[in-house]
C-alpha cells in the first residue's frame, strides 16, 4: 500500500504498492527500572485484494497503539514506516470516508496541544488561514495542518497523565500533521488510523517533525537505534524496539552496512553486485544499484529495467514427477538471490521471493507447455537521484533478517532472524486461509 516516493509540498492555503505496516503497543515499564530498550509487539492484519468480486491476493499490515496528549489522551493505531518522515493522523475536521472510518484526533479535547504554522510559530487566535501541507505516498495523498503535541508509544496509563510517570520516557513533544483530507486508496482499506514515519530527517519538513530524532534529542541517554523483527509464523508476535535491539531475535552476528546517500532521507544501502546463484545481474554489475529498506512495502521491489531479466533468472521448472497445480512454489528448491553489500552478503530464498502458484508456460521453440515457478517482484520506476537502479526491500527481506537502524552512525545492521519458540497464539486479524496459494497468503506449516 505504501511504497516509496513520498513527497510533501507546503503552502499557505492548503510512498505503496505492497503493504507492510508497522505499529506498536508499548510493553509496560516501571519508573524505578526503566528498560534501555523499549520493545513492543506488532499485530498483523491481512486485507484481501479483489478483482471482479474475487480475491486475487492479500496485503499485510502491522499495527498497534500510540496516544497523544499529556492529559485526556487519545489513542490511535499507526503504521511505523521507515519510508516516510511525519506523524500523520486524521482530524475531526476530515469527513471523507477514509477519515470517518477511523479514530480521529479531536483538537478540542487536548489541553497540551498547540496550533502552529509549519515553522513552529503559534497560530494567531484571529488567523483567517493557516499553513497546510500535501504529502504524497505511492498510491495516495494526505492534506493536513500542524499542531505540536505529546506523542507517546502504546496505550495511555490508567492515570491518563504524563507528568511524573514512567510513561514520560516513551513520549515525544513533536510537530504533528493532522489530516483534513485523506484519499480513499489506500487509507480506507486498512484498519490503522495513521502513520508514524521513521525515515531520516530529510523526509520531513524540518527535524522537529521527526519522531525518532526528537525522541533522542529529548532523551539523550537513549541508544540511537531502533530495530525490526518480523515473525515467519502467524502465531508469534513481531516486534519493534527503540533504543537498541534484542539479542533473542539475532540468529547470527550483526553485519553492518553504511547508509548510502543519507541526504535523500531513506534507509538505503549500496549494492556491489546482485546474483541469482552464480549468475550476475548485468544491470548492477557496475556497483551503482542501491536498496531501500522500507517497512511500508510487503513485496520485493526491483528496478523496472531489471524485472524481465530477474524473472527469467529466478524461474524454475516444476519437476515432471511433481507437476501439480496445487504445488506451493515457495517450497520448491531454487537458487538464492544474493545482494553483495561489500562487507557482507544478504540473500533471499525461494520461500521469500516466489509466487505461491505455478504457471503454465510455453517452452521456447516448442509446441509444448510446462509448469514453472516464478518470482513475485514489484517493478520500481524512480527518477534520479533516488533511481533508477534501486531495489525496495520490504517484507521478504525484513522477515529473513533482523534489521537494526543506527541513526548516529548512519548504518544498518543485518542478522539472520531467530524465530521464537514455544506455544503459538492468534496474533493476526482478517487472516488469510492457511494453505492458500494466493500471493501474500501465509505459508502453511
Amino acid at each position: 500500500m505504501f511504497g516509496l516516493c513520498r513527497h510533501f509540498a507546503p503552502s499557505a492555503a492548503m510512498p505503496l504498492t505492497g503493504a507492510l505496516f508497522i505499529a506498536v503497543q508499548l510493553i509496560g515499564q516501571t519508573a524505578e527500572a526503566l528498560p534501555s530498550v523499549y520493545s513492543v509487539p506488532l499485530k498483523k492484519q491481512y486485507v484481501p485484494v479483489e478483482k471482479n468480486g474475487k480475491t486475487v491476493a492479500y496485503k499485510t499490515a502491522y499495527f498497534g497503539d500510540v496516544h497523544l496528549g499529556a492529559q485526556s489522551s487519545q489513542t490511535f493505531t499507526v503504521v511505523f514506516d521507515t519510508g516516510s518522515g511525519h506523524v500523520i493522523l486524521p482530524s475531526t475536521s476530515c469527513n471523507s470516508n477514509a477519515c470517518v472510518k477511523h479514530r480521529r484526533y479531536n483538537r478540542t479535547l487536548s489541553a497540551s496541544a498547540v496550533d502552529i504554522e509549519m515553522d513552529g510559530t503559534h497560530l494567531k487566535p484571529d488567523a483567517a488561514e493557516r499553513d497546510q501541507v500535501a504529502i504524497a505516498f505511492g498510491t495516495g495523498e494526505v492534506l493536513g495542518e500542524f499542531i505540536k503535541e505529546a506523542v507517546c508509544l502504546g496505550a495511555p496509563s490508567i492515570s491518563g497523565t504524563r507528568s511524573g510517570s514512567s510513561e514520560s520516557s516513551s513520549c515525544v513533544d513533536l510537530r504533528v500533521v493532522l489530516a483534513s483530507k485523506m484519499t480513499e486508496d489506500p487509507f480506507a482499506h486498512f484498519d490503522f488510523d495513521g502513520v508514524l514515519g521513521l525515515g531520516l530527517s530529510a523526509l520531513t519538513l524540518s527535524p522537529e517533525f521527526n519522531f525518532f530524532g526528537q525522541m533522542l534529542a529529548q532523551q539523550p541517554g537513549m541508544q540511537p537505534r531502533f530495530s525490526v523483527f518480523l515473525a515467519r509464523s502467524e502465531g508469534h508476535d513481531s516486534v519493534i524496539s527503540f533504543g537498541g535491539h534484542e539479542e533473542q531475535f539475532a540468529g547470527s552476528d550483526i553485519q553492518w552496512a553504511p547508509v548510502a546517500m543519507s541526504d535523500l532521507g531513506y534507509w538505503q544501502v549500496q549494492l556491489k553486485s546482485v546474483k541469482v546463484g552464480d549468475q550476475e545481474l548485468a544491470d548492477c554489475s557496475d556497483g551503482t544499484c542501491r536498496a531501500i529498506l522500507d517497512t511500508g512495502t510487503s513485496l520485493l521491489g526491483v528496478p523496472r529495467q531489471a524485472v524481465r531479466s530477474m524473472h527469467r533468472m529466478l524461474a524454475r521448472p516444476v519437476p515432471e514427477s511433481s507437476e501439480d497445480a496445487a504445488l506451493d512454489c515457495r517450497r520448491l528448491p531454487g537458487a538464492q538471490l544474493e545482494f553483495d553489500l561489500g562487507e557482507t552478503v544478504v540473500s533471499l530464498t525461494p520461500e521469500d521471493y516466489s509466487r505461491p502458484t505455478p504457471f503454465n508456460m510455453t517452452l521456447p521453440n516448442q509446441d509444448k507447455w510446462r509448469l514453472f515457478c516464478r518470482s513475485l517482484l514489484l517493478p520500481v520506476e524512480m527518477a534520479a537521484p533516488l533511481g533508477p537502479k534501486v531495489f525496495i526491500w520490504g517484507e521478504p527481506m525484513l522477515r529473513r533478517y533482523y534489521t537494526i537502524y543506527d541513526l548516529e552512525n548512519r548504518r544498518i545492521g543485518f542478522s539472520l532472524a531467530k524465530q521464537p519458540e514455544g506455544e503459538e497464539r492468534q496474533v493476526t486479524a482478517g487472516a488469510a486461509p492457511m494453505g492458500s496459494l494466493l500471493s501474500g497468503a501465509p505459508l502453511a506449516a
